[in-house]
């Protein structure tokens, strides 16, 4: 007899439904997007001025590239949202090998930055494909699920439960996670384990097979952290930045400064001080940083407030969805975009230690950003799409 995790969504499924017609998507997600993509830029535009100025001699540098990259991202988003999700379920399985190979890839011909190999160039252009990984794991663990869902949550079966609806999406889940633990990308191989093991249990997997496998995955990044030559610096770090204020400290102790710095309302737009070369990367992964010190809590509060209410409206059309693959795919972009968000601000208040991860639509980037709108896409496809039957 087959049972779920959350025999609630039924209900919530039955009493939703998508009220736009085929040709129309959620109208409610795509402003949200459009929210939360301008508090962004803006937010790239102040804490990237200094620091462009400095590097490049231009103090619009990162505005401009971060402006193109946007209207590449938005266009790709338009087209994206107006593919039916059965063409993304029918390339799957490709999508999730070329991934696979350009893991690969990066290992052998990548080039490396900040002490660690995960970039690929192709002509101008330079492509993480760790960040794809993300992306084509979450779809090749719905479409598993999509054609496995009987075996996997056949609870009259331990075997199958095991086998089916554990064990082997957990191969499809690490085959990706080994590859990035070779680039030295702790972030990512944290993101990927959460993801995946988060979409196994909302596929209504046995939860206690799940927690096993936390356990292990915990034991693994806990090994790998405290082993590893590159996370062990990052942990003592952590543990006591003053102590290395000059070094690998000072990126941490000038992001808490900033954060302190800014109060309840903050400085003003455009005053920091700190990103006059003071916080590193203070366009990139320490926006969230600069964005407290000009805006204070209460900026920061309404940044997470629209990260909260984009999250939650994703999670709402996928529990409008009849089908297995359109639900896990969607609601893997929402717990994607999610663990991102709260490990960044992890990250920069030091409540983890310092590891690159980037702010969805906030930190400037090119491939990422046209990424994450690729996945937002997707999300409009579904809402396009779908339907409810009654």
């Amino acid at each position: 007899m087959k049972k779920t995790n959350f025999e609630f969504i039924k209900r919530l499924r039955s009493t939703l439904s998508l009220s736009n017609g085929k040709n129309r998507f959620d109208i409610t997600f795509a402003l949200a997007v459009i929210l939360v993509t301008l508090y962004g830029t803006l937010m790239v535009f102040s804490a990237g001025t200094a620091y462009a100025e400095t590097r490049y001699g231009d103090a619009a540098y990162f505005i401009k590239k971060q402006t193109l990259w946007l209207i590449i991202g938005f266009t790709v988003m338009y087209i994206t949202s107006h593919i039916d999700p059965s063409v993304y379920k029918k390339y799957t399985p490709h999508f999730y090998g070329a991934t696979l190979v350009l893991l690969v890839l990066v290992l052998i011909i990548g080039f490396a930055g900040n002490g660690a190999q995960r970039w690929i160039a192709i002509g101008p252009l330079t492509i993480q494909p760790s960040e794809i990984a993300k992306l084509s794991m979450i779809m090749m663990l719905s479409l598993y699920f999509t054609r496995y869902e009987e075996k996997a949550l056949d609870y009259g079966s331990k075997r199958n439960i095991f086998l089916f609806g554990t064990l082997y999406p957990c191969i499809i889940m690490l085959i990706p996670i080994i590859l990035v633990m070779l680039q030295k990308h702790l972030s990512c191989i944290i993101i990927l384990g959460s993801i995946g093991l988060m979409l196994i249990f909302l596929s209504g997997a046995n939860p206690r097979y799940i927690s096993a496998f936390c356990v292990l995955g915990i034991i693994a990044v806990t090994c790998l952290a405290l082993f590893t030559d590159y996370t062990k610096e990052r942990i003592t770090v952590w543990q006591n930045p003053e102590a290395y204020k000059l070094t690998g400290g000072w990126q941490t102790l000038q992001g808490l400064m900033a954060i302190g710095s800014g109060g309840l309302f903050g400085v003003g737009y455009g005053e920091s001080i700190l990103k006059h070369c003071y916080v590193s990367e203070p366009a990139n992964d320490m926006i969230f940083a600069i964005l407290c010190e000009e805006l204070g809590l209460f900026g920061a509060v309404i940044a997470m407030l629209l990260f909260a209410f984009l999250v939650w409206r994703g999670a709402v059309i996928a529990l409008r969805v009849p089908d297995v693959y359109t639900r896990l795919l969607t609601l893997g972009i929402c717990v994607k975009m999610a663990l991102q968000v709260l490990l960044n601000v992890a990250v920069v208040t030091n409540t983890v230690p310092n590891t690159g991860i980037s702010l969805p639509f906030f930190s400037y980037g090119g491939s990422s950003l046209v990424m994450l709108f690729f996945e937002m896409g997707i999300i409009l496809s579904v809402s396009r799409y779908s339907r409810i039957s009654k």
